[in-house]
């Protein structure tokens, strides 16, 4: 396994959730991180809950925004000196996720930010990535992406199933220039997403499925890897819950 210090890390949806947790985790092994999301407030509260010091930086970016996209993997990169790995990890859901529920302005909105958003990411730090011939791209993507079941909505799991795509052609096409891509589809996960479920979780579910921190490590395991080992695809999810 690689050491990470010193690895210059961007997290998106870096407030809350996964990306908080896989922020601590890389800050545990001394590399410097930058979070970044939507709400600046947010993000603050996010760094002095992590406690990262010097190597903790935050950053408001909306990344359906592609001129924000730009701003911030510059800034990102004037920060840092560089961005050694991108962690895709923003995304959202929304309560009326039912197709015949669902509303254009829904469908266009997680197709912009679940999918357009990690594109955009993508797109910005792949030049300095192929100039050093080196990177590593994660697409936090969801078992939806594999499987398009109601629980996430056709809105959701076509924003997942695009995003899955996209790692997967990134990387096949990349893959002669030492960029690694990984795509891993975490299953149920209590995160802040879970206030949008139409129905809410019990305690005793929530007490079932995975921890934001179980999905990091999975994250940490893939970018502790040498270069010249790539993981396309990691599947995680609760033991309890079925993937079929």
């Amino acid at each position: 396994m690689e050491k990470l210090t010193g690895k210059r890390v961007l997290v998106t949806g870096g407030g809350s959730g996964i990306g908080l947790a896989v922020a601590g985790q890389f800050l545990q092994q001394e590399a410097a991180v930058v979070i970044s999301g939507r709400d600046a407030a947010k993000l603050e509260r996010a760094a002095g809950e992590l406690g990262g010091g010097a190597r903790l930086q935050c950053l408001s970016c909306d990344v359906a925004d592609p001129k924000q996209v730009e701003k911030l993997v510059q800034q990102t990169t004037d920060r840092l000196g560089g961005i050694d790995i991108l962690v895709n990890n923003a995304g959202l859901n929304v309560k009326k996720r039912a197709f015949r529920e669902l509303s254009i302005e829904d469908w266009q909105l997680q197709l912009r930010t679940n999918l357009d958003g990690a594109f955009y990411c993508a797109r910005a730090v792949l030049p300095q990535m192929l100039q050093r011939r080196d990177g590593l791209i994660v697409n936090i993507v969801s078992v939806a992406g594999e499987r398009a079941l109601p629980l996430g909505g056709a809105a959701y799991a076509a924003s997942k199933f695009g995003m899955s795509a996209l790692g997967m052609c990134l990387g096949a096409e990349e893959k002669d220039s030492g960029i690694r891509v990984t795509n891993i589809y975490p299953g149920e996960v209590d995160t802040p997403i879970l206030v949008n479920r139409p129905q809410p979780l019990t305690e005793a579910h929530r007490q079932t499925i995975l921890r934001p921190e179980d999905v990091a490590a999975a994250v940490l395991f893939v970018a502790a890897l040498p270069a010249r080992v790539s993981v396309p695809e990691l599947i995680i999810k609760p033991t309890a819950q079925a993937y079929v």
